[in-house]
């Protein structure tokens, strides 16, 4: 099992930052897999009014929900898919993902992932989607904004910039 721990955002000089993050996705034959994706588009601009110009990227636009998951301690959630294409934020603690292919990441405060296995199949060892859980010794807060619309469903890895 390979394990990875944690994405960042990297600045060049005076260019545009790029923040990285996890794509969780499935390949044609259903098996997941986790792949280190950057975000990069983004356009120096003001929100409005006086506020000085920050960088910006506006990734999508669409129906979605709002939701915060708290993991207690020594939380496993089993074998699973998302239950839709959506982008977790960690708040606090830390908390693991793991797919079908043995890569396990770890994720902390601050770092991104993108949850789009929903086209997973079963393997033979009745596994599918992927595995979850805390680590340390506190819980892990995560606010997830899930996509509504199949649109979103079977997305390949890094195809957000």
């Amino acid at each position: 099992m390979a394990d990875r721990i944690g994405n960042k955002l990297t600045e060049e000089g005076d260019g545009p930052p790029k923040l990285s993050y996890w794509h969780v996705w499935a390949d044609d034959d259903g098996v997941t897999h986790q792949t280190l994706c950057e975000l990069s588009a983004f356009m120096e601009k003001s929100v409005g009014g006086k506020a000085a110009p920050e960088w910006i990227e506006t990734l999508l636009t669409a129906k979605a929900n709002l939701v915060f998951f708290v993991q207690p301690v020594g939380w496993t959630g089993d074998w699973h898919p998302n239950p839709k294409p959506q982008w977790l934020v960690t708040l606090s603690g830390r908390w693991f993902v793991e797919t079908m292919d043995g890569v396990r990441v770890e994720m902390g405060p601050g770092e991104v992932q993108f949850g789009n296995d929903q086209t997973t199949k079963p393997d033979a060892q009745g596994r599918f989607g992927h595995l979850s859980g805390t680590v340390g010794d506190e819980p892990a807060a995560i606010m997830s904004v899930q996509l509504e619309g199949d649109e979103w469903i079977g997305l390949k890895p890094c195809c957000f910039k």
